[in-house]
């Protein structure tokens, strides 16, 4: 998407040195230098933006961690702007595939506070802070793009 430009955000530091180490091995003019950024944090490192992309996330962190996401998304984004998620999700409190059950009883061994979450509830604490369900695209591997439009 070379029309676009990108901010790659990570808080694990490991991360951070992959992405930065992408970024140079593919010398794409459109992205920025990664910086860190953890949603828990108050004020986020980044102007106003048209959109943000969250992959793979809510599922490996504390119930928190979603609710600072939506909350710090909305401070950084204009009304009419973006919000996509990726990764799995149940659908009203059922799983979409016996692999991500697996994989959630998986996560919740490694940390109770994890887990995959249930997309009404994701949608829910987005509605809390001005953001509505657009559209909910499956994706391979079971995974959802889940797309909010904030108000």
């Amino acid at each position: 998407m070379p029309h676009l430009v990108w901010q790659p955000s990570e808080r694990d530091p490991e991360c951070l040195r992959s992405i930065t180490a992408w970024l140079a091995a593919e010398e794409l003019e459109n992205i920025n230098a990664s910086i860190y950024l953890d949603v828990h944090d108050e004020e986020w490192p980044v102007g106003r933006v048209d959109a943000a992309v969250c992959i793979n996330m809510i599922h490996i962190a504390p119930r928190s961690a979603t609710d600072a996401l939506f909350r710090g998304a909305t401070t950084i984004m204009s009304a009419g702007g973006v919000l996509v998620l990726y990764g799995p999700f149940r659908r009203q409190n059922q799983h979409t595939s016996s692999s991500n059950e697996a994989f959630d009883r998986m996560l919740r061994a490694q940390n109770p506070e994890w887990g995959v979450r249930n997309l009404e509830d994701v949608a829910h604490i987005a509605e809390k802070e001005d953001l509505d369900l657009q559209e909910v695209c499956p994706m391979p591997a079971n995974n959802l793009a889940v797309i909010f439009r904030k108000r």
